[in-house]
C-alpha cells in the first residue's frame, strides 16, 4: 500500500535556501518544470514577506542563474528560475553519497510540495510503498537532517489544515484558544511564546507561514492577477 509523507530534510545546500534566509517572514514553495532541457526550471511561488528582500534574495542566490516574475495575486507571486547549477554539482560538496542523490531521482515516489526553510526543505510526496519512503529517509539521515511530520497510508484522511506542519498547525491552535486572533486580544504573541516554550519571533514566523499557507491553498488560486 502506498503511503503519503510530510517530512523535514536539513541541508543548508539545498537549491534557494539562502533565499528563505534573506527573506524569513515570506513562504516559499517550488516545483519542478521538467519540460525545459536536462535541467528543470523552478516554479517558485512566494507568499507574505518582503518583495524586495525575496527578489533581492533571487538576484544574489549563487544558485540562481536568472528569474522573472510570471504573475501576482495579492502578496502571492510566481516566479520561473533557472538554476545556476545541477543538484549534483551544488550538493557535491555537502554530501557523502550522490549515487544515492541520483538515484531518488528514479525512485518510485511523486513529490507534490517543497516548502524552502532557512536550513533546508519540508516536503510532501506520495511513495509506492514503505522501501520507497524509506530510500528517500535513510539517504537523508546518512547525510543531513530528516524528521517525519506526518505518514499515513494513501486513502487516509488528511489532518486538518492541509498543508500546514504539525507545528504550524500548534502554533495556529495555542494562539487561538488564548485568544491571540480575537478582537480585542485576550493574549500576546509573548503569551503564545511561553504556552509553545519558544522565543515570540518564532511563534510571529509560524503563524505568519501558517496563515499564509491557507491563504494560498484555499484562496489565493482563485485569484484573477491584479492589473498593472
Amino acid at each position: 500500500m502506498g503511503l503519503v509523507a510530510e517530512f523535514d530534510i536539513d541541508c543548508e545546500a539545498l537549491p534557494l535556501v539562502t533565499v528563505a534566509s534573506a527573506a524569513p517572514e515570506a513562504s516559499l514553495t517550488f516545483e519542478f518544470q521538467y519540460n525545459h532541457g536536462r535541467r528543470p526550471l523552478f516554479l517558485v511561488t512566494t507568499s507574505g514577506g518582503s518583495k524586495h528582500a525575496i527578489e533581492s534574495g533571487f538576484t544574489d542566490a549563487y544558485d540562481v542563474a536568472e528569474w522573472t516574475l510570471v504573475g501576482r495575486a495579492g502578496d502571492t507571486r510566481r516566479y520561473q528560475l533557472r538554476p545556476a547549477l545541477s543538484m549534483t554539482a551544488q550538493l557535491g560538496d555537502h554530501l557523502d553519497d550522490l549515487t544515492g542523490l541520483k538515484a531518488l531521482a528514479t525512485a518510485d515516489a511523486i513529490i507534490e510540495r517543497i516548502e524552502v526553510r532557512r536550513n533546508g526543505w519540508t516536503q510532501t510526496g506520495w511513495f509506492a510503498d514503505r522501501d520507497a519512503f524509506e530510500q528517500f529517509s535513510s539517504f537523508w539521515l546518512r547525510n543531513g537532517g530528516f524528521r517525519v511530520h506526518r505518514l499515513t497510508h494513501d486513502g487516509e484522511p488528511e489532518p486538518p489544515g492541509d498543508g500546514l506542519t504539525d507545528r504550524q498547525q500548534e502554533a495556529l491552535r495555542t494562539a487561538y484558544e488564548l485568544g491571540y486572533f480575537e478582537i480585542p486580544r485576550r493574549a500576546s504573541l509573548e503569551d503564545v511564546a511561553a504556552e509553545l516554550d519558544i522565543s515570540a519571533s518564532s511563534v510571529s514566523e509560524r503563524l505568519r507561514r501558517a496563515q499564509t499557507q491557507l491563504i494560498s491553498e484555499t484562496m489565493a488560486t482563485t485569484w484573477p492577477p491584479l492589473p498593472d
